[in-house]
């Protein structure tokens, strides 16, 4: 059937939390099961936020990175182990994500209580995996020995959101972004990696959310200024991962939201829908609600909604954008917000 739903993906480019939460459930208000603090403030431009908590660690140093990733784009930060520092002894620093959802709660709390927060809706808080910005940020040689130390660190984190947060008021997502550079040969490569492992680490990640906390999984391909590192052929790599962590997982993970470039309409595409193997409980969303409207084919959403269902074979599903909405223009905002609604309505039945 056509879309009936909405997913944020977590990051929202509006001033402060109070202003994301009010704007998403004035400008979206149906279809919304969750919502995002819009990652505002450190944490607008994603793992970024963890590589100056790296910077701030004792045992770590800048890396000289000239030459990284030549031919491919500018040359990104890099950190790397100081001599003699042993991984499994770093002093790692708050994190800083459960202390920032913490707070965001807290707004999330009173203005639910004041009345514009729906009562079924959920806080939604958002974790790079591990791997992310180990292999992102970390010289290749040294990101197999810091893995584990900063993966214990960032599950701790995890656990102290746990501890804050009611659990019936709670939902949390693992951004998988990285992982689909290192599988599909983008910005970041870890040639010891492959998909087995890369799926082990994120059944982890879903295992750490208790099994009374909604977990989902954002599948994603980057985007730096509205761009991939790799532009995907077909949905096929981001169906397998799906498949395989929801065959190992001993929980369900409860929504998968898959990345659709917003000029895709062959049917190529979408027809490794037809092996999705998720869990019938598990919702599914797709990124048809295009960053830039105006650029798009006239008739692209009819058909990927078409071909959604064709090869789906599902009762229910939702739309979202393929990222987040941290890198759009502020201005923009309303625009994409009224595209979530306008797309709902036209599909209403």
């Amino acid at each position: 059937m056509p879309p009936t739903a909405v997913h944020f993906n977590g990051s929202v480019n509006l001033p402060d939390t109070e202003t994301v939460f009010r704007e998403l459930v004035t400008q979206v208000p149906v279809g919304v099961r969750r919502l995002p603090d819009g990652e505002t403030g450190d944490r607008h431009n994603w793992i970024f936020f963890q590589l100056q908590k790296f910077r701030q660690t004792q045992g770590i140093e800048e890396a000289d990175v000239s030459d990284q990733f030549a031919g491919k784009r500018h040359p990104r930060p890099k950190v790397r182990l100081a001599e003699g520092a042993d991984p499994s002894l770093i002093p790692w620093p708050d994190l800083g994500y459960a202390t920032a959802y913490h707070e965001s709660f807290q707004t999330f709390q009173r203005l639910r209580k004041e009345g514009p927060l729906p009562k079924a809706v959920r806080f939604q808080a958002q974790y790079p995996t591990p791997l992310a910005s180990v292999s992102a940020y970390f010289v290749e040689e040294d990101q197999q020995r810091v893995e584990a130390p900063y993966q214990a660190a960032l599950f701790a984190d995890l656990d102290r959101l746990l501890s804050i947060v009611p659990h019936d008021q709670l939902a949390v997502q693992w951004d998988v972004a990285v992982e689909f550079s290192i599988l599909e040969g983008g910005f970041v490569t870890a040639p010891w990696q492959s998909l087995d492992t890369i799926v082990q680490r994120l059944v982890e990640c879903v295992h750490r959310v208790p099994r009374d906390v909604p977990v989902g999984m954002h599948l994603c391909y980057g985007d730096n200024e509205h761009q991939h590192f790799v532009e995907p052929e077909s949905l096929w790599t981001q169906v397998r991962l799906a498949n395989a962590v929801t065959e190992a997982a001993e929980r369900r993970v409860n929504w998968f939201s898959f990345t659709v470039p917003q000029d895709k309409r062959e049917p190529s595409f979408f027809e490794p829908l037809g092996e999705l193997r998720a869990a019938r409980e598990s919702e599914l969303y797709f990124a048809l609600v295009p960053y830039y409207p105006a650029r798009q084919e006239p008739g692209t959403t009819d058909t990927q909604v078409r071909l959604i269902d064709e090869h789906l074979g599902r009762a229910e599903w939702g739309i979202c954008t393929e990222c987040g909405m941290a890198r759009a223009e502020r201005t923009d905002i309303p625009t994409l917000l009224e595209k979530h609604r306008e797309i709902l309505a036209a599909y209403a039945r």
